[in-house]
């Protein structure tokens, strides 16, 4: 079981790197303040703070510290290399609250620190204990009876999802909306320009989407996991199993993301009639979708993320929701604003990378034969 590929090396290097950004964002004003990067460490604790700061700071190192020791231990390396792992998301906390030095817009914290550490210590401690009782075994044996052998990029995709859910989004579940954003940034690069007046420019007073319409795409939204789900899933009872779990992630996420965004009290105003009608869609298509082949889910998939696409780019943005935005881009999660804005910018089209690069590999390694599995 030692030295052997593991999800969790690419998953642990991704999240460190989205840590890196939720602690650096929004990159801005850098220059020196005066005084020492590390003085922060020798001075007082903040006076000020909240609950959130605490369990954010705290539970947010916490799959750090699991994933590196995981890498670890799988990987099969020396114990130094083991303590090594255990240190890694205290030292990386410093180095990043150093960074932070530089940035007006952030405040290093000795606290942060702390919090950090011990975040990372509880997940790493959690890695080894359930290393010791054997149960990275166990979740080997489980995947292999319930995914196909070359599963890592989906099951990678398929964890990124609920994260990508929990940024605002215009239509409930709705990914990929970017090109209201790609036509601002265009215009914005080319004023002044005689390239200005050829840029094609949509009207701001854009008719949304019928209430049928708008059925219609968050159920193509919310079939997309199921499919992806599909392609490296072995047929029968699982996908059915997986069809049920992307239904109700996909409800709770969003809840979780409504209430985070307009309070506890709206957390389910977002279920109306259409969004109920959306996952009665999927799941009926999800279910008709159970017995098709792995080639034919990714075909239907990459359709499924087009038609989606092209329906959810021709909604527009609502006051209501940009005003909303500002509780994330300006508030308590500006921490994780950019990083869910570009988990739900992109998903979708790393989705659709993926699918291809499957198509690709499977044509390259079987020249000329057919897919009956």
């Amino acid at each position: 079981m030692l030295g052997q590929r593991t999800l969790a090396r690419p998953v642990a290097l991704l999240f460190t790197a989205l840590v890196v950004y939720a602690s650096l964002y929004p990159f801005e004003g850098w220059r020196w303040q005066g005084g020492q990067p590390f003085e922060f460490l020798m001075a007082p604790l903040p006076p000020y703070w909240t609950a959130f700061d605490v369990f954010a700071n705290l539970l947010g190192y916490v799959p750090l510290g699991f994933l590196t020791v995981v890498v670890a231990v799988r990987s099969g390396v020396a114990k130094g290399w083991l303590v090594a792992a255990f240190l890694m998301p205290s030292l990386l906390s410093l180095a990043l609250e150093t960074v932070q030095t530089f940035l007006p817009s952030r405040v290093a914290s000795n606290l942060d620190w702390f919090l950090n550490s011990v975040g990372g210590l509880v997940g790493s401690v959690s890695a080894l204990l359930l290393a010791r009782t054997g149960f990275f075994s166990t979740w080997q044996r489980f995947r292999r009876h319930w995914f196909e052998p070359e599963a890592h990029g989906a099951l990678l995709l398929l964890a990124l999802w609920p994260v990508a859910l929990l940024y605002p989004v215009s239509l409930p579940f709705g990914l990929g909306q970017v090109w209201w954003g790609v036509e601002s940034s265009v215009a914005d690069m080319l004023a002044d320009t005689t390239l200005s007046h050829w840029l094609p420019v949509r009207q701001p007073d854009v008719s949304p989407l019928s209430p049928v319409a708008q059925a219609w795409c968050m159920a193509l939204c919310l079939l997309a996991p199921c499919l992806l789900g599909y392609t490296v899933l072995r047929r029968g009872w699982r996908r059915v199993v997986w069809l049920l779990v992307v239904q109700m992630v996909a409800v709770m996420v969003a809840g979780l993301s409504s209430a985070l965004t307009y309070g506890p009290a709206h957390a389910w105003s977002w279920l109306t009639p259409p969004v109920w009608l959306a996952l009665a869609t999927s799941t009926v298509a999800g279910g008709l979708s159970v017995r098709l082949s792995r080639k034919a889910c990714v075909v239907w998939l990459v359709w499924v993320l087009l038609a989606a696409l092209t329906l959810l780019n021709q909604a527009p943005l609502t006051p209501y929701l940009a005003e909303s935005l500002s509780v994330w881009a300006q508030g308590r999660f500006i921490r994780f604003h950019g990083l869910t804005q570009w988990l739900g910018w992109l998903w979708p089209y790393a989705v659709m990378l993926h699918a291809a690069a499957q198509v690709s590999r499977r044509r390259a390694a079987y020249p000329g034969l057919a897919d009956t599995q």
